[in-house]
């Protein structure tokens, strides 16, 4: 290549050429590159003239030769400054191109004939050859200059002699091979360097994609804290409610009961002992209001186990409500989840309330068996039955009674089922697994 190429890729405040295909593309534009593209061809001159004034002498050139090689120097120097101005508002390749390097081949080539010396201003061929020319010219500019660069390594122009003729196409084969050589090592730098603008280009839409994804997870993972809070919010709630139903609205629905005896009994013994059983009552829904509202285990289970615990829950209920009930434990007893437990009262608690609200039994029988990897509660009665399918839906029983009861078992992955048809009584049958406690 041989001028002050301040095409595109010279030029401030424009994109950078791309890169160019094909032989010797390594002179594509780039900072380095510009600089010998705008300077490189007048220093190679200016180095060609000197050494061709220091061995004038020694090859004997006649005056007008010496001219001659002034006048072409002229024209060169003059030939760069116009093409350093005309490159600037045109392309690459182009005709004012392919005009160009035409022009500085033949001087190059003029100039070499007369002093082989010159052979370093007419080397710059070979780097324009690609940026100047026309695809289907490019083969012919670098033959070309290997005709001048083979000419000049050989002696001059022209070769002197058969065997100046045979050194002459011996350093041609050597300087076509060095082309192709060269050219083909450019073409595979091209394909790398395609090869990386390519992986680079992917990962960079692959970070993007990842940051994408990123800030998708997130926006998720802020999603899923807010529902995680507005369920444990709802799961409280539900919690609490049932806390509430089960234990301090049985026990002011209890001592309400005995305030209305006291009400209209006449005996002052029977009114204590019913004042004493409704004192007792408010003291044991405190201490549930507390224990609900702290998340504990329930009163009864505070100093027994469970088969201790229900037995005395039994035996208060059919107290309570007159009806005889009998309590029964089968299988291994093991010390359980205090969850477990506290689920399995609950669900007696309720099954028993249910009973005597609704059943009019005069027989109940409850059961707790204890069997490999499950713990069954069996709540029995005699009364008069109902038909389950026939159950008004669960918003209308408040949210509890059996839903309730399916609710706090499934919480631990239990369930409850519920047999019964009318006038042959009910039964209430929980499964729940069977979770020892960890000591």
């Amino acid at each position: 290549m041989t001028s002050d190429l301040t095409g595109p890729a010279a030029r401030p405040g424009r994109e950078a050429a791309p890169p160019a295909a094909g032989p010797l593309a390594a002179a594509r534009a780039g900072i380095g590159w510009a600089a010998f593209h705008r300077y490189g061809p007048y220093a190679l001159l200016a180095i060609a003239t000197l050494a061709g004034c220091a061995t004038a002498a020694v090859l004997h050139m006649s005056r007008s030769e010496l001219v001659a090689v002034a006048a072409l120097t002229v024209a060169g120097a003059v030939l760069q400054l116009w093409w350093g101005h005309a490159a600037r508002t045109r392309p690459e390749p182009s005709k004012a191109s392919t005009c160009y390097y035409a022009l500085h081949w033949a001087l190059a080539f003029a100039l070499t004939w007369l002093n082989p010396f010159y052979a370093f201003y007419a080397v710059t061929g070979y780097f324009g050859a690609e940026r100047l020319l026309p695809r289907r010219l490019v083969r012919i500019g670098l033959l070309a200059t290997a005709v001048t660069m083979s000419g000049s390594q050989s002696g001059g122009l022209p070769p002197g002699g058969p065997m100046g003729w045979v050194v002459f196409g011996a350093l041609f084969g050597v300087n076509i091979t060095l082309v192709i050589v060269f050219a083909h090592l450019a073409a595979l730098e091209d394909e790398r360097a395609v090869e990386q603008a390519e992986t680079i280009g992917e990962l960079e839409r692959t970070n993007v994609r990842l940051q994408q994804a990123l800030d998708e997870n997130a926006a998720l993972h802020a999603q899923l804290l807010v529902q995680a809070r507005e369920a444990g919010v709802a799961d409280e709630r539900r919690r609490l409610a049932a806390e509430i139903h089960d234990t301090i609205a049985q026990g002011l629905a209890g001592i309400i009961t005995q305030l209305q005896v006291v009400s209209v009994t006449r005996t002052p013994d029977a009114a204590r002992e019913h004042l004493a059983r409704a004192q007792e009552l408010a003291r044991h829904s405190l201490g549930e209001a507390r224990r609900s509202v702290q998340n504990l285990s329930p009163v009864a289970l505070a100093d027994d186990s469970l088969p201790e615990a229900l037995g005395k829950l039994v035996a208060q209920w059919s107290a309570e409500a007159g009806v005889h009930a009998g309590f029964t434990v089968t299988g291994t007893v093991e010390p359980l989840h205090d969850e477990v437990e506290a689920t399995l009262l609950r669900i007696a608690q309720e099954a028993l309330t249910n009973t005597g609200r609704h059943a009019g039994a005069a027989r109940v029988g409850v059961t707790l068996s204890y069997m490999d990897g499950e713990m069954t509660l069996d709540v029995r009665d005699d009364g008069r039955g109902f038909d389950p399918l026939a159950l008004p839906p669960r918003s209308a029983e408040g949210g509890f009674g059996l839903g309730g009861m399916c609710a706090r078992a499934e919480r631990i992955a239990g369930t409850v089922a519920v047999e019964s048809e009318p006038g042959h009584g009910t039964a209430v049958s929980a499964r729940v697994p069977l979770v020892r406690h960890e000591l």
